[in-house]
């Protein structure tokens, strides 16, 4: 269909819209594997926990990694800021509108600790799961030897939208498709929400491409693009 100034669009369905008919045949559930590998890690449960303070901790990266999954830990969030934020998260909890945001703000402001970032990737795979990290296109560059040494498995560089070719006046360009090329772990990068951007990301090597941007009810890719 035509919207205007010369561009078209099409009909897109919501997962609310679309009815699962069981076919001629089905299958005995005792029968079907929810199993999924990336790379030489394999995985009985199907779930990835996002990388964000309010879901994933080392010790729920831990639990989840125990259970079958993989739960990413965000290497700029409040466990490489602070050696135990736990005290902090719950404050912020108990705190209401513009009041938790403020407090958040205050104690985001403390510096990405390199130390930290090391130690909590050695704490998860002490435990003996395939251990799972993240950056933003903007840090990979300058934390990315830290996170290779400490033996991380898997590395997710995820920011709001990611392109094969990350520019920035103030820091030294991230070219994917080179970065991927001379590490020796998997890398799964994202997020993208076009077909374009997505093949981009195919090409650098990835390993996996995270599709759909952004986090929150007012940020995700269904409300934004349809």
């Amino acid at each position: 269909m035509e919207i205007g100034r010369g561009k078209n669009g099409r009909r897109a369905y919501a997962l609310d819209e679309i009815g699962i008919v069981p076919s001629r045949r089905t299958r005995d559930p005792e029968e079907v594997s929810i199993a999924w590998q990336i790379d030489a890690y394999r995985f009985d449960l199907p779930v990835v926990v996002s990388p964000m303070d309010s879901v994933v901790s080392p010790a729920t990266a831990i639990e989840v990694g125990r259970l079958g999954g993989l739960a990413v830990l965000d290497l700029e969030g409040l466990w490489t800021r602070y050696d135990d934020p736990a005290s902090l998260l719950a404050e912020v909890a108990e705190l209401e509108g513009e009041a938790a945001t403020r407090r958040l703000q205050e104690i985001y402001n403390a510096p990405i600790r390199e130390e930290l970032i090391g130690r909590r990737i050695e704490e998860i795979r002490a435990a003996g799961v395939t251990t799972a990290v993240r950056l933003s296109p903007q840090r990979t560059v300058q934390y990315h030897k830290a996170v290779i040494d400490a033996g991380v498995d898997i590395f997710v560089i995820r920011g709001t939208t990611v392109s094969a070719e990350h520019v920035s006046g103030r820091a030294e360009p991230l070219n994917l498709k080179q970065f991927i090329y001379e590490l020796d772990v998997p890398v799964i990068v994202g997020g993208c929400a076009t077909y374009t951007a997505a093949l981009h990301l195919m090409r650098t090597g990835a390993a996996g491409v995270l599709v759909g941007f952004g986090g929150g009810a007012s940020h995700t890719t269904r409300t934004v693009l349809g």
